[in-house]
């Protein structure tokens, strides 16, 4: 063993990892002076810091070793190849990281020009798949890099593709249930079918569509249960939007009353009660008599609300209001049954 050139090998590796430390050093300097003009500029430097260092000093390393003693061994293309994979990973990370930091900074200066929209909705919603689509892409890609490193699975590659459509057929088949989710996925974020934060009824539960991602939705119900679904549902079965292209939304509460219900002094007392709400949007109230069937007569109260929660308090609100003064002012309108007993002759 040539002691002097292993001496070299460690002297050239110490300055490698100097110069790496130094640039590592006037990267994290320079981004701190720069975080209070621009924050977003110390957010990233956070964020790819322990994959940009672990990259660097990894092709430091192996620079060092390509030009000095050990790449005179016979185990050098073992280390070399180790190294690859290592750059090949580290460099996926460090990419889908500055991705990932890219798309969150899209969104975020979208969402403070307008976040409650449809629209905007739909490009938050269309900005989460693209990201996880692309850092998707990004690992499939290293992982085949890795992989076709090898001789052996280089071979392997070269016959699946001399017989791809036969392979293309077996795995359309297994994988028919997980490629029909990714593709529905893809479908539901760029064909605007439903949007992050739209309101909907499914299985009959109501809520808001909380995420979208690749192969399945999952929808936030209002008892904060989730109702995680694949996305093919959402491409083959109907769905029930509150919010496809307005937050606004009409309401209604039937109250059954007596025949003698007073209907002038119950319209006037329904406006009094929805104009003191700061729920109701005056878009549109009204109070009809929608049925007189029964022995009993139905009121319908229409309320607008600028939103689905808003319509649901107003509707509450409503109906409790009108049932209190029913029972106070004008007990002979609440709901009774009548009947009618005759004498009858004698025999």
């Amino acid at each position: 063993m040539d002691w002097a050139l292993w001496v070299e090998t460690i002297v050239a590796l110490l300055i490698a990892i100097a110069i790496v430390a130094a640039i590592v050093i006037g990267v994290r300097f320079v981004a701190g002076r720069a975080r209070g003009r621009s924050a977003w500029i110390g957010d990233l430097e956070r964020r790819i810091r322990v994959p940009g260092m672990i990259l660097a000093f990894l092709i430091a390393v192996w620079i060092t070793c390509a030009v000095t003693a050990p790449a005179t061994l016979s185990w050098w293309p073992v280390l070399q190849r180790v190294l690859l994979i290592a750059v090949v990973l580290v460099g996926a990370w460090l990419l889908s990281t500055a991705v990932t930091f890219g798309m969150e900074r899209l969104m975020q200066y979208d969402s403070r020009r307008d976040s409650t929209s449809p629209e905007a909705r739909r490009r938050q919603t269309q900005l989460t798949i693209l990201n996880r689509l692309v850092v998707v892409l990004i690992s499939i890609i290293a992982i085949g890099a890795v992989l076709f490193s090898f001789p052996e699975v280089r071979a392997v590659g070269t016959s699946i593709l001399a017989s791809a459509g036969v392979v293309s057929i077996i795995a359309g088949l297994a994988a028919q249930s997980t490629l029909g989710n990714l593709i529905a996925g893809v479908q539901i974020a760029f064909t605007d079918a439903i949007r992050v934060g739209d309101v909907v009824v499914i299985e009959g539960e109501w809520g808001h569509v909380g995420e979208i991602n690749l192969s399945y939705v999952v929808v936030y119900i209002w008892d904060e249960r989730r109702l995680i679904l694949p996305c093919t549902y959402f491409t083959s079965k109907p769905v029930e939007s509150w919010t496809r292209r307005s937050d606004k939304i009409l309401g209604t509460v039937f109250m059954d009353l007596d025949w003698r219900v007073p209907v002038d002094a119950v319209r006037e007392k329904f406006m009094e009660i929805i104009e003191a709400s700061d729920a109701w949007d005056r878009r549109s109230a009204n109070v009809l008599v929608t049925g007189s069937e029964g022995g009993h007569v139905t009121l319908r109260f229409k309320i607008s609300a600028a939103n689905s929660d808003d319509q649901w308090e107003l509707r509450c609100l409503v109906r409790e209001k009108i049932m209190t003064w029913l029972q106070q002012e004008h007990p002979e309108a609440l709901p009774v049954t009548r009947v009618t007993l005759e004498e009858r002759p004698d025999r």
